[in-house]
């Protein structure tokens, strides 16, 4: 087993320390269901070295005899088939089952993991349960699979709101509850990032920074009037809107006099409930 040193530990985990704050509750919470069970949790790094560990004080040992704790490399250049290094490498979820796995030291472990993607689409770690348990069935791994991947869900839409603060979030409909598909739209309803699903499903680039575009662009579909008649028409309606289609308050809230107001409507033909 391939290990870094502990200095090297310590930088690795610098460098993620706001997505360590952000997944340490989550990790948490999946060990309170898991744990009782035998099963340790994990966190990797994008290169597939553990930085975090649960495990109960009785099966601490047995994991670190393992390998399966802070600081070993669980990429598939050094294990092979394993569940933290196949999950990285093809960046899906997986269920490594005891003799899948390539190493005859492993195949006494069942391995389940999700990907973990950053706020930019890019892959930041492996979220891992394992279990060294012989009585683990394949249906008990399909019921802690799901659990393992709602978490890494929930550690992504966490970690995507803190990179967007200021920005509206979209969340975007999707079958697969597994899955965090969210946009984050600017004050001009650009778009101004994505998450992984939500890149995949509307076919913008995997990772990196989001070219910006009307959101209307980014969901295929037109709008009506483009251009500034369409932003304006959407400025006089959502003023009227906050309003409550009282012409002099949305006037007011434009910053032009209640005249203009109504000859824009009438340009627009926007009447939205005015009084």
């Amino acid at each position: 087993m391939q290990r870094i040193t502990g200095r090297e530990l310590s930088d690795r985990r610098k460098t993620v320390e706001e997505i360590l704050s952000i997944a340490t509750p989550r990790l948490d919470s999946l060990y309170r269901l898991v744990g009782s069970s035998g099963c340790g949790v994990l966190l990797t790094d994008a290169d597939g070295v553990v930085l975090e560990l649960r495990a109960s004080d009785g099966d601490r040992a047995a994991f670190e005899t393992w390998g399966l704790s802070p600081g070993a490399d669980w990429s598939e250049a050094a294990e092979g088939t394993n569940g933290i290094g196949t999950c990285i490498a093809e960046t899906r979820r997986v269920i490594i089952h005891r003799d899948q796995h390539f190493r005859a030291r492993n195949t006494e472990m069942s391995c389940i993991d999700a990907p973990v993607f950053g706020a930019e689409g890019e892959l930041i770690g492996a979220l891992d349960v394992s279990s060294a348990r012989a009585d683990q069935t394949a249906p008990i791994n399909g019921l802690i699979a799901a659990q393992v991947a709602q978490t890494a869900r929930e550690i992504e839409v966490t970690c995507f709101r803190a990179a967007f603060r200021t920005a509206r979030i979209i969340v975007a409909a999707d079958d697969d509850t597994r899955s965090a598909m969210l946009l984050a739209v600017d004050g001009d309803d650009l778009v101004a990032g994505a998450t992984r699903a939500a890149r995949i499903a509307l076919g913008l680039p995997l990772s990196g920074p989001v070219k910006p575009a009307p959101v209307s662009d980014v969901f295929g579909r037109e709008d009506g009037p483009r251009g500034f008649e369409k932003a304006e028409r959407a400025a006089v309606n959502r003023a009227l809107a906050r309003a409550g289609g009282n012409v002099s308050e949305a006037a007011r809230a434009l910053g032009v006099g209640r005249a203009t107001l109504y000859r824009r409507m009438n340009r627009l033909n926007s009447v939205a409930n005015a009084r």
